[in-house]
């Protein structure tokens, strides 16, 4: 009996120990979850006589929005009602200023698909959108789609066009293997009958073939740019300027300036380099080396230099009171993301200072511009390519 009340006895106090712990866990969890919640507010809650001009503009209906996605959309097993988002990946101009920037994310849905098909006809998606959500934090509702879907009229135009070309290879192959297996002299005598036989033989085979020529299923690869229209007109205010600058960091008497920004394709044919021209004076107290250089983009993934650009940037020092006017090539994943130009200390493994490449873009010449918009439009249909192993 002793031993029941004592065990008993422990048994309650483990029983309080154990809830004065939870309950001290609790608060403490409480206060982060509170705090974490006002620097949220703090950070994106900006007062908009900070953000906004004060002006409104109308994004019309039927203008185009560019995007690219953010995960894979294939007709072969995605989903009517899947959800999606896509990025707004430059800046939306009107004739006051820019109304939807850069970073902008749109939602999306999936609302019909569909496989591919006999008689080439290829698969297609549907997609459309209801809100926007800006990165200083608004949700605005919108209606846009999107269709990889041809029209019915070029669908069928193509198709056709398509078969015309499988049935005419069929003939012209068909009416050459008759000349060779029977020889001239058999296509004479007989008129030409053999080489029309081996034609429509040929033909036939051609025909065939489109009959049971299978189209092609939609793939739509994460940063594939798609043009998304705008179904109903939406009023914005536009945005000042200086609030759509990056934020950068500066270190003392170190001064870079880029001076342009230009796309450009590695060896393989790739448009994933960007090119830099920078004024750099290094008034500062340190030794400054190429290979403290770094693009960083938002996701803080970091692109060392290329060296299928100009290297001589990146093997120099620049000692304090040295200036440097030159290029530096970084391979990047997409030219279209927002990046920092970065001096790191490698030593603390910290960053020195951080240039805005969107901050510099807007300052490089129109032409340099339209060359950058023209590589990096990588033309898309949207298709998988051919599986040779597919024998459906």
């Amino acid at each position: 009996m002793k031993y029941c009340i004592m065990f008993n006895m422990r048994k309650r106090i483990a029983t309080l120990l154990t809830l004065s712990i939870l309950c001290s866990s609790s608060y403490a969890f409480a206060g982060d979850f509170f705090q974490g919640h006002a620097e949220y507010d703090d950070r994106f809650q900006r007062p908009q006589e900070d953000l906004f001009t004060g002006k409104t503009e109308t994004l019309e209906k039927r203008d185009v929005i560019t995007m690219t996605v953010s995960q894979v959309l294939d007709g072969s097993f995605s989903l009517e009602g899947d959800e999606f988002f896509a990025e707004i990946t430059s800046d939306v101009i009107g004739d006051k200023g820019v109304i939807l920037p850069k970073g902008t994310i749109a939602h999306g849905k999936i609302t019909e698909t569909g496989e591919a098909k006999r008689l080439g006809r290829n698969g297609y998606l549907n997609l459309s959108f209801d809100y926007l959500t800006t990165p200083d934090g608004r949700e605005i509702p919108i209606e846009g789609a999107m269709s990889t879907k041809l029209h019915p009229v070029k669908e069928v135009g193509k198709i056709v066009a398509t078969d015309i070309g499988y049935t005419a290879a069929g003939g012209l192959i068909g009416g050459m293997f008759a000349l060779q297996a029977l020889g001239p002299a058999a296509a004479v005598a007989s008129h030409g009958y053999t080489l029309a036989g081996g034609a429509a033989v040929g033909g036939a085979v051609g025909l065939g073939m489109s009959l049971i020529r299978k189209g092609k299923n939609v793939l739509i690869s994460p940063g594939d740019e798609i043009k998304v229209k705008v179904l109903s007109s939406v009023e914005l205010p536009v945005y000042k300027e200086e609030a759509l600058k990056q934020e950068e960091l500066f270190y003392p008497g170190l001064d870079i300036r880029i001076s342009n920004i230009l796309y450009e394709k590695d060896p393989f044919g790739e448009v994933n380099t960007i090119t830099l021209s920078v004024l750099i004076s290094n008034m500062s107290n340190r030794t400054i080396s190429g290979m403290d250089l770094a693009l960083v983009n938002d996701y803080n993934t970091v692109f060392n230099p290329s060296i299928f650009g100009d290297t001589k940037l990146l093997f120099s020092q620049l000692k304090p009171g040295d200036r440097y006017a030159g290029k530096i090539s970084f391979s990047v994943h997409s030219v279209k993301g927002t990046y920092w130009l970065t001096v790191n200390d490698r030593r603390k493994n910290k960053p020195l200072a951080k240039i805005s490449l969107d901050n510099a873009y807007k300052h490089v010449a129109e032409s340099v511009k339209k060359h950058n918009n023209k590589i990096k439009q990588k033309k898309k249909n949207y298709y998988k390519e051919d599986d040779p192993f597919d024998m459906e």
